[in-house]
């Protein structure tokens, strides 16, 4: 595995939508142990594929305490989500800011896994969170076109 550097605000491969994935590959594999590092030495939860530069529409999150429970998502799609939920927001490709996002507060997610296998999960409060916000990534877009007010830098 590897570090891999994270695409920031104003590169513009964090505009453009991610690709599907249809057979996992060596590669492929590489690619997610490289993003799990990555995101682990970075201190995030989340992290996209787009993020380290690759157009794959692959998801890994981390929201756990003890960080032994990766959730890996390939093709992720949101099928139900409700409620509501107002918080902070950051993201690793946007580094020293933060904003206020609302988002749904419960979310289920369709993907496959990194055997290929269809499976569903649901989240609340962080996980929601993050799988919404990951996922928007999938299709360009990133938190700050969702911000409610300035974004703050992290000297506020």
């Amino acid at each position: 595995m590897a570090l891999r550097n994270i695409r920031t605000e104003g590169d513009p491969i964090l505009g453009k939508i991610s690709k599907p994935v249809w057979e996992m590959s060596d590669k492929i594999k590489t690619l997610i142990g490289d993003m799990l590092e990555t995101m682990y030495h970075a201190n995030g939860v989340g992290l996209a594929a787009v993020q380290v530069g690759v157009l794959k529409r692959i998801v890994v999150i981390d929201v756990s305490e003890e960080g032994d429970a990766p959730i890996i998502l390939i093709n992720p799609e949101i099928i139900d989500k409700s409620g509501e939920q107002t918080g902070d927001e950051g993201c690793l490709s946007v580094p020293g800011k933060s904003g206020v996002v609302t988002r749904s507060q419960h979310v289920k997610v369709k993907a496959f896994d990194e055997n290929m296998t269809v499976f569903e999960i649901e989240g609340d409060d962080l996980l929601a969170r993050a799988f919404q916000h990951e996922i928007d990534h999938l299709d360009g877009i990133l938190y700050t076109s969702k911000v409610e007010g300035e974004l703050k830098t992290s000297d506020d």
